[in-house]
């Protein structure tokens, strides 16, 4: 059980974003309807967090399985890349693969893929732990909001706010890394900051053209679709980072 001793400290940042945002998510499925059960279940089946905040209205709104198919797909499509990253560091893992794979959330890979497991460790039984606890902590978190959202009675006029809230946090943090990056490195170039901030500036380009053509209600899988071909497309730009 060292494996579990080592990888602990390493997720308990994760696991009071993983308690706060669960909770969050319990109490809006109870508050719309959803009996206790069902958060906790999507949280142990689906784990994806912000998958199943758009669940929330994708289940309230008219029957549309295209369009939610490619919602789940544009959303987890960023996973591709998190598992070619750790096509080195999860090879070998046996027994454990399956569940590494499935349960790769993008905290979970941000904390396995920067680890120092020491030699005398077992490292696919402590990215075993690691994947284990993060999951257990979003379970955790939706099971506590679902009870306390189905006892106590409140407005939550405005809760759903937390899904663009959590997108909002993701793309500034991102942003404020690149750039500091940039600073690190003394680059005061246009040409690199255009590279390194790339993807962002084709996130915002791409969804607020799809907002104008398609309208703020069918804008989001388009916009999702043409951000996905234009980093594609300058897939070899990105890759050549300036730092």
């Amino acid at each position: 059980m060292n494996e579990l001793k080592a990888a602990f400290p390493k997720t308990i940042p994760v696991m009071f974003g993983y308690v706060f945002l669960g909770m969050t998510y319990g109490v809006l499925m109870v508050t719309h309807g959803f009996p206790i059960w069902l958060p906790v279940l999507t949280a142990a089946i689906i784990y994806t967090g912000s998958m199943e905040f758009l669940m929330t209205d994708i289940l309230l709104s008219s029957f549309h399985p295209f369009s939610a198919f490619m919602t789940a797909l544009m959303i987890g499509a960023r996973h591709l890349f998190y598992g070619l990253a750790m096509l080195k560091k999860y090879h070998g893992a046996k027994g454990y693969k399956f569940y590494l794979i499935y349960t790769t959330s993008d905290e979970t890979f941000a904390v396995n893929y920067d680890a120092y497991v020491p030699p005398t460790l077992n490292r696919y039984r402590f990215y075993f732990f690691v994947s284990l606890l993060d999951q257990l902590y979003w379970i955790a978190g939706c099971a506590l909001g679902a009870f306390f959202g189905s006892l106590i009675s409140f407005n939550t006029e405005g809760l759903s706010f937390v899904m663009t809230a959590m997108f909002v946090s993701i793309f500034m943090s991102q942003w404020l890394k690149d750039g500091d990056r940039l600073k690190k490195q003394g680059s005061y170039c246009f040409k690199d900051y255009v590279i390194i901030h790339g993807p962002q500036l084709l996130g915002l380009a791409g969804s607020l053209i799809c907002l104008i053509l398609f309208g703020p209600d069918r804008f989001i899988v388009p916009a999702m679709m043409t951000i996905l071909v234009f980093l594609l497309l300058f897939r070899r730009c990105y890759e050549e980072d300036p730092v």
